[in-house]
Parts: structure tokens; C-alpha cells; sequence
């Protein structure tokens, strides 16, 4: 939303007069006095100048108008369309009392206690819990990467061991020793990692068998493989497991995809359990896959849903989150594990990124360079999705894009390659799937030392990292190498479904499985129809 707050019309507030007056604080030092640098607030509430506020700068009061259609918003502190925003009857944001962490003198006498912003002493421990246990509530407002009491601690390489631990101080060294002084990666495969958002079906299956038309090999001999973060609605289940038996990797996307941003960042353990236990649940039923390969997700928006998603994950034993992005940067990051701190700032507007301790694999996302000219340009904000990079407008422009930023990766640290789609912008714009399959094509030609590979593959190869020469024999690159034509359920189910929990919805599912009676959702992913 950068973009909408750029456009925001500034106007210097004249005719705010003030007397300065020994005893009584001028109208202006009044409003500011409260105000935090650079903080937006309002002088009227309502829906009707919910586009208007001002800000406390040196030269006086400055007023900012959002451009028409749009409101501002107070938390995000930027301009938003007006259906997102949702504090226009409040003059100021939120005020937070912060607990007393650091003081001169320690405050509470237990051990492992600490003082909420009015003084009193609670157990460290009830701190960032997501409960509010100080009367003012203050143990909740201090919860980021830096200032969580009990956040994670920074990487120790002593105790971080493969194949269950991986960190480093800045997020770029490469797994074993096949790179020595991370600048001499020329026995390190480069991994590229193609994932696909959203349901599976007849929009987007054409696209998937076009790219994947089983003659694009790997240099092992292998097809090459991607990755599906699959939501529930209107995914065609029987391709799911035709996708799943030709060896890609099917991860979870939750059920409801919730378009209201704020319930990721803000919903609870069994919020995050019903979505994305129960989507993998219904994968797992409406597919056939009974292997336990469904062992990662991603969050719908990549809206981050901090400690409580990863706690969900922890308990319903998920390997992988991959929906933390990572601010563009050289050389580029590797994943790693969430047992030690995160190696780069919470990246995003209002992200809720984990603090804590987590037995969870983070396959970052890494910011792709945009520019078109990488020597010339001047520096732009990266971009994750590769349909948010809005700058793309031909084949050609593409073309490039992937090119640099494939040797933005193969020529420093061969961290994988992360190109993160959804099908449609590739089916709505058949100039850039041509780029696209060319640069494939042309990167198997060229390059024996690159694999496609899903996110579980990569995992494994940091695991137990292998050379150049001995990944054409890597044992889990070879699973499910290159399979048939299918054989069996060629005409599946085909289920007119519905659910309480939709009212006045009719909706088909196809499935090799026998229909369910309902249409499967929140509180009954086996849509057997007991709720």
C-alpha cells in the first residue's frame, strides 16, 4: 500500500493560530503534545473525514488528504481503500503502555519477574502470551523480535547442529562445507524452488501440464518438481492427487483463504489448527495422499500469524512455514530453522512474525530485484510474489528479471531460488509464460548444476548437503522420478456439495473418493456432516 500513500495530497494547515501563554499550553502543543514523531491523527472522526488527518512537524501542522476512494488508516498509519479501513470513528491510534523492562534499579524482587508499565510484577513467562495479565495490559505491547522478554536467542552454532538445526548470524552461509567462506559455491547445486498458490482446477490445470510436460528434466533424469500451497475452494481434488503421484510436493493454504487480512495476523492456535490441519485433512481424505507428504503451508496473504501459527505448526507437526519474506538483499538467504532468532528484520506493513522458539523450518522468501538495469537503476523495493512486481510488463522485461536474479543467486551463495506464483498471472498473460518456459529451458540447457526441486527436497539436501557431482545419486531427488501416464480414476466423482456453514451455497468437488455428504469446511473437513 506504499504506493497509495505516495499519493496523498500534503496541504499546509494555514490559519492555525496560536498565543503562546505562559500558564496554558498553545491549541497546537495540545494536540502534539502526546504524538510520537511523524504520527498521523485526525481532528474529526467519522466516515466523512475519514480521509483527512494532520501530522506535528517543525514548520507547524501539515495536513494530509488520501486521494478519493480511499480512507487512512490509523494502526497502519497509510492510506487504504475505504472498505479496509476500519478506525474512522477514532482520532488517534491505539495508545500502548509499555512494560518497564529496562530500569535502573530491578523493580521486582522474584526472580524472573518483571514490571508492567504500572509497576507491578508478573512471571516472565506471561509475557507476549497473547493474554493481557498486567492490570494495564502492558505485557502485551512489547512483543516484537527485539523486545519479546522471552524471544529466541541469537544463533549459536555450538548447539545448532544438522540435520535437525540451521542458522547463521546473518541468514547467507551455506549448509556443510561445500562452500568455504560462503564465496566458492561451485560444488553447490542451485536449487529452484516454482510454487503455485490457490486451489487446483480446470483454470489453471492446462497451465500446470503445459510447464511440467514431463520432457524438462532435471540433470539427474528426473521431471522437474514444484510445489502447491492448495485452498480448499473450488480445488479439484482429483488433479491434487494426479499432481501428487507425478511427484510434486502439495502443501496446505488453509480452507477459507479469509480475506479479511487481520484474522491471519491476528487469530489463535485453534484458529491456525482448523484452517490449516483441517486443509491438509481434506487434502489427505479427497486426494488419497496417505504418505504424510502435506508438511508445509503457507499463510493466505503471507499475512504471518506470529507466535500462535508456529505454535499450531509445533503441535500438529508441520516441518515448514513458507510465508516469512525477507527484505531484498546480497547475498540472498538460506532457510533455516526457527529454534534461534530470525536472521533479518520482520519484513511488512503490521507483519506478525514469530519471537519465540520454534521446532519449524522457515522457507524464507526472498525479495527478488526488480530493477531493469541493475548497474543504473536506482534501488527499488524487492518484491516476493512474482505477480507483485508491477514493474513486469513485457516478455521480454521478464526474461530479464528472471535472468538477474537467477546470478544474483548462482554467482554468490546459490542460496535456492525462490520464484512464488499464482497461475493466473501466468495464464492471463501468455507473453510472460513464454519468457518464463524459455528461461526454463534455456537455465536445463546450460546449467547441469541446477535442479528444480520441491521445498521438502531442498530441506532435505540441507540436511545432509551433497556436491555437484553427487546429487545426480541424491537418493530423495530421485523419488517419484519420472512416472507415467495415469492409469486409474480417469472420469472421478463428481459432487454437488453443501454445508451449513455456507448458507445458500452449492458448490461441485471432484474426488477419487467416494462424495461426502456435505461439502467439507471448518468444523467438518471430513464432510461427513456432523458438526
Amino acid at each position: 500500500m506504499g504506493w497509495l500513500r505516495n499519493l496523498a495530497v500534503v496541504l499546509v494547515v494555514s490559519g492555525v493560530s496560536c498565543q503562546d501563554d505562559d500558564d496554558e499550553l498553545s491549541q497546537e502543543k495540545k494536540l502534539c503534545q502526546d504524538k510520537s514523531a511523524g504520527e498521523l491523527f485526525r481532528l474529526k472522526a467519522g466516515k466523512d473525514a475519514c480521509r483527512d488527518v494532520i501530522q506535528c512537524t517543525a514548520a507547524g501542522l501539515q495536513a494530509i488528504r488520501c486521494p478519493p476512494g480511499l480512507a487512512f488508516d490509523l494502526e497502519k498509519q497509510t492510506c487504504d481503500w475505504k472498505w479496509a479501513v476500519k478506525n474512522c470513528d477514532k482520532l488517534t491510534r491505539e495508545k500502548k503502555v509499555k512494560p518497564l523492562l529496562v530500569t535502573d534499579e530491578p523493580l521486582c524482587q522474584q526472580e524472573n519477574w518483571l514490571a508492567c508499565g504500572d509497576g507491578n510484577c508478573i512471571e516472565r513467562g506471561l509475557f507476549c502470551n497473547g493474554v493481557k495479565d498486567c492490570n494495564d495490559g502492558s505485557d502485551e505491547n512489547a512483543c516484537d523480535i527485539e523486545t519479546d522478554p522471552n524471544r529466541a536467542p541469537a544463533c549459536d552454532k555450538s548447539i545448532c547442529k544438522l540435520p535437525d538445526c540451521f542458522c547463521s548470524e546473518d541468514g547467507s552461509e551455506v549448509p556443510g562445507d561445500l562452500c568455504p567462506e560462503n564465496d566458492r559455491c561451485e560444488r553447490v547445486p542451485q536449487m529452484v524452488m516454482i510454487t503455485f498458490d490457490d486451489a487446483i482446477n480446470n483454470n489453471n490445470i492446462d497451465l500446470y501440464k503445459e510447464i511440467f510436460n514431463k520432457q524438462r528434466r532435471n540433470p539427474n533424469g528426473c521431471d522437474i518438481k514444484a510445489t502447491f500451497f492448495v485452498s480448499h475452494k473450488y480445488t479439484n481434488y482429483s488433479a491434487v492427487e494426479d499432481m501428487h503421484r507425478l511427484g510434486h510436493e502439495i502443501a496446505a493454504h488453509s480452507i477459507t483463504h479469509n480475506d479479511n487480512e487481520t484474522f491471519w495476523t491476528d487469530a489463535t492456535v485453534e484458529d491456525w489448527a482448523k484452517e490449516m490441519a483441517g486443509s491438509r485433512l481434506i487434502i489427505d481424505k479427497f486426494a488419497n495422499i496417505n504418505d504424510n507428504s502435506v508438511v508445509g503451508l503457507r499463510a493466505p496473504y503471507l499475512r504471518v500469524g506470529g507466535n500462535h501459527q508456529f505454535t499450531m505448526m509445533e503441535e500438529q507437526s508441520f516441518l515448514y512455514d513458507s510465508s516469512i519474506t525477507a527484505p531484498l538483499k546480497n547475498p540472498p538467504l538460506w532457510p533455516y530453522t526457527m529454534y534461534f532468532r530470525m536472521p533479518h528484520r520482520c519484513h511488512g506493513n503490521l507483519q506478525n512474525c514469530p519471537t519465540r522458539s520454534h521446532a519449524v523450518w522457515e522457507m524464507v522468501m526472498n525479495e527478488l530485484d526488480r530493477r531493469e538495469d541493475p548497474t543504473i537503476d536506482e534501488d527499488l523495493p524487492g518484491c516476493a510474489m512474482i505477480d507483485s512486481c508491477s514493474n513486469i510488463l513485457t516478455g521480454d522485461q521478464f526474461y530479464n528479471f528472471l535472468t538477474h536474479n537467477f546470478y544474483r543467486h548462482f554467482d554468490q551463495n546459490r542460496a535456492p531460488l525462490g520464484l512464488f506464483y499464482h497461475a493466473a498471472w501466468l495464464k492471463n498473460n501468455p507473453e510472460f509464460l513464454d519468457a518464463f518456459l524459455y528461461w526454463v529451458d534455456e537455465v536445463i540447457e546450460n546449467h547441469p548444476e541446477v535442479y528444480f526441486v520441491t521445498m521438502t527436497q531442498v530441506i532435505q539436501w540441507i540436511q545432509n548437503p551433497v556436491s555437484i557431482d553427487s546429487a545426480k545419486n541424491f537418493a530423495p531427488w530421485q523419488e517419484k522420478c519420472s512416472p507415467g501416464p495415469r492409469v486409474h480414476c480417469l472420469v472421478p466423482n463428481s459432487c454437488k456439495l453443501s454445508t451449513d456453514e455456507l448458507p445458500g451455497e452449492a458448490l461441485r468437488m471432484h474426488t477419487c473418493a467416494r462424495c461426502p455428504n456435505k461439502y467439507p469446511w471448518l468444523n467438518d473437513p471430513t464432510g461427513d456432516g456432523f458438526i
